[in-house]
């Protein structure tokens, strides 16, 4: 499993010739550093004086920031895996009819199912933004840069995983399921886009000299 590697290994690796891990696999990764990065101004936020009013909030957005990447994480291997089952599909054989028609309808399935997963990927950002912005609004000020980096690690993740969605659905037959994800896509982006500059925002005028 690629998560079980050093971040040299799997550097190693995606800079390889191989064509998976890829993108996606980044994608998922961006959003899993997101989430670590929420972990930990909550836990420079609990047991401070000076927060005790926030600790039972801070301790709860730990628990679902630490929920959350260890679901995120797990989409790391998802992507490289459905990636690799559209490879398995484009090299089944063609030489009949029949075996055309179950190629293209395998190529086809395991499109829709590489689309599913950056799309998870971007559905799970939106709640990692939404835990980012509670610890850049009440969490431990020393580490405001560090909720801001968060929140532009969650929007880089949609934005890349975004892209792969794009790159499945045009290889994708079905219109109904090509424009209703489509339609999501769109949705889930200007979402997470909005969020962000609310969250860097609010961080930059925070930090910036008077």
């Amino acid at each position: 499993m690629l998560t079980d590697r050093t971040v040299s290994q799997f550097l190693d690796e995606l800079a390889s010739h191989s064509p998976a891990p890829g993108g996606g696999s980044v994608a998922a990764l961006a959003g899993a550093l997101g989430t670590a990065l929420t972990s930990m101004v909550c836990h420079l936020t609990i047991g401070k004086k000076k927060y005790a009013d926030v600790e039972p909030e801070m301790k709860m957005v730990l628990g679902k920031s630490e929920e959350l990447r260890g679901v995120i994480t797990r989409l790391i291997d998802r992507d490289t895996e459905a990636f690799n089952k559209v490879m398995e599909a484009y090299g089944l054989p063609k030489e009949r009819e029949d075996q055309k028609a179950l190629r293209t309808a395998a190529i086809q399935g395991a499109a829709k199912e590489a689309t599913l997963v950056p799309l998870e990927v971007m559905k799970h950002c939106i709640d990692g933004i939404a835990l980012a912005k509670i610890v850049a609004e009440k969490g431990n000020t020393n580490s405001l840069s560090d909720a801001g980096v968060s929140a532009i690690m969650f929007h880089a993740a949609s934005e890349s995983a975004a892209l792969n969605v794009r790159i499945n659905l045009s290889g994708i037959h079905d219109t109904e399921f090509v424009g209703w994800k489509s339609e999501e896509l769109v949705t889930l982006l200007r979402t997470s886009k909005n969020m962000s500059d609310e969250i860097c925002g609010r961080v930059n005028k925070a930090i910036s000299p008077s």
